[in-house]
C-alpha cells in the first residue's frame, strides 16, 4: 500500500500530467488551437509565445514531455522519465512562480510528486552522484 501512495500514484498523476500538456502542445503546433489553455498572467503569455514562436524550442520540449510521460506512464524507465523531465519541471514551477502567479498550486502539486519520486527512485540516481562518479566520465 506504501508503494501505491509514494511512487505508483505519484508517477502516474506527474505521468498524466506531462501528457496531456504534450497532446496540447502538439495540437497547437499542428493546428494553432488550444485545446487547454488556463488562465495565464501578460508576462507568461508572452513567454510561452516566445518559446512558440521559435519555431523549434516549443516541438522539442513537447518531445522531451511526451518521451518522459510515456516512461513514467508505462513504467518502463521511470527514473530515466522523470531525470528527463527534471529541467522541464524546474522551468514550470519557476514559470509559475515567478511570472504566473495564478498556478502556483499545481506548480506546488507537481513539485511534491516529483520529490516522492525523487526519493522513490533515489538509488537509481545514487551512482551519478556516487563517490568516484567525476572521474569514470573523464
Amino acid at each position: 500500500m506504501r508503494k501505491i501512495l509514494t511512487v505508483d500514484t505519484p508517477r502516474i498523476l506527474l505521468g498524466l500530467l506531462f501528457l496531456v500538456g504534450a497532446i496540447e502542445g502538439f495540437t497547437f503546433i499542428f493546428t494553432g488551437n488550444h485545446l487547454i489553455h488556463p488562465p495565464t498572467s501578460p508576462a507568461g503569455e508572452a513567454f510561452e509565445l516566445a518559446l512558440q514562436q521559435s519555431g523549434f524550442v516549443w516541438p522539442l520540449v513537447k518531445t522531451v514531455h511526451l518521451v518522459g510521460a510515456l516512461c513514467l506512464l508505462s513504467n518502463r524507465a521511470p527514473a530515466f522519465g522523470l531525470a528527463i523531465l527534471l529541467p522541464a519541471i524546474t522551468v514550470i514551477a519557476l514559470f509559475h512562480f515567478v511570472l504566473n502567479p495564478g498556478g502556483i498550486p499545481m506548480a506546488l502539486a507537481m513539485l511534491v510528486l516529483t520529490g516522492l519520486l525523487l526519493v522513490a527512485y533515489r538509488d537509481r540516481y545514487r551512482p551519478l552522484f556516487g563517490r568516484g562518479a567525476a572521474g569514470r566520465f573523464a
